[in-house]
């Protein structure tokens, strides 16, 4: 019989017993499915605050925007440019990158609704997309989803790399247009839908910080230290990954 220890003395008997436990557990929300009272899977997710909802879509993007993980390449494709034609080349880059971002998150919804994909499906198939990417940066890897070698090298033969390939896709590619969307779609009135675009911007303005003082020179950034920031993002990553599935499910259990 469970019961509690503090219960014990001299009126203790089995009905003492059992009637502690029953006031113990009258007031959760949720009954105890077990003795570990871990509620069934899928469960439905309590609301977000703006304050947390703010910190999770800005740290969401930064993690799959990674411009930390774009400074070598950007130093590889600007090899023959100065410090001031890099500097306006990340300028022009991030730009590019915050107006993706933002257009396809005020109107990505609308997009998927024309095409008749639901929410849920999105919100799947971004998941794994966002996991691949996940999987290569706790490797240590540059995920092919955000930039393939070929495109590195032919970067390497442009004179103007800001669009293409360093805003698109390196910037702003597919894991990130994906989570934008998904962000937007999770926000709950128009605090949070401005919250998240504040975030989309104040993340690129990072990533302009971050490739201006690497245009002139990245000392700093040292191969161990990159690798460790990316390998922790990259967890992060999939951490946000298995959210937005879960969240997935959740959308089909109640549709269902």
């Amino acid at each position: 019989m469970r019961y509690w220890p503090h219960a014990r003395g001299k009126a203790d008997t089995p009905v003492r017993r059992c009637s502690l436990f029953i006031a113990s557990t009258a007031d959760r929300s949720v009954r105890p499915t077990n003795r570990f009272d871990i509620p069934p899977f899928p469960f439905d997710l309590p609301p977000v605050t703006l304050l947390a909802f703010t910190i999770m879509a800005f740290s969401s993007m930064f993690v799959i925007v990674d411009p930390i993980a774009s400074i070598p390449a950007f130093l590889a494709m600007t090899a023959r440019d100065t410090p001031e034609q890099r500097i306006k080349m990340a300028r022009l880059a991030c730009l590019v990158a915050a107006g993706v971002l933002l257009t396809f998150a005020m109107v990505g919804e609308w997009i998927f609704k024309y095409l008749g994909i639901t929410l849920p499906a999105f919100q799947m198939a971004a998941s794994l997309v966002l996991l691949l990417v996940a999987l290569d940066m706790i490797r240590a890897q540059r995920s092919r989803i955000q930039e393939t070698a070929e495109e590195t090298i032919a970067g390497t033969e442009k004179e103007d790399i800001a669009i293409t390939p360093l805003a698109i896709p390196m910037l702003a590619g597919p894991g990130a247009i994906s989570t934008a969307v998904l962000l937007h779609s999770q926000a709950r009135g128009w605090e949070q839908s401005v919250a998240l675009y504040l975030c989309i911007m104040a993340v690129c303005a990072a990533s302009y910080y971050i490739l201006r003082v690497s245009a002139r020179g990245a000392k700093w950034l040292t191969p161990i230290a990159m690798k460790i920031v990316i390998r922790v993002m990259g967890l992060l990553l999939a951490a946000l990954a298995f959210q937005f599935l879960i969240n997935a499910v959740n959308e089909l259990r109640k549709a269902g």
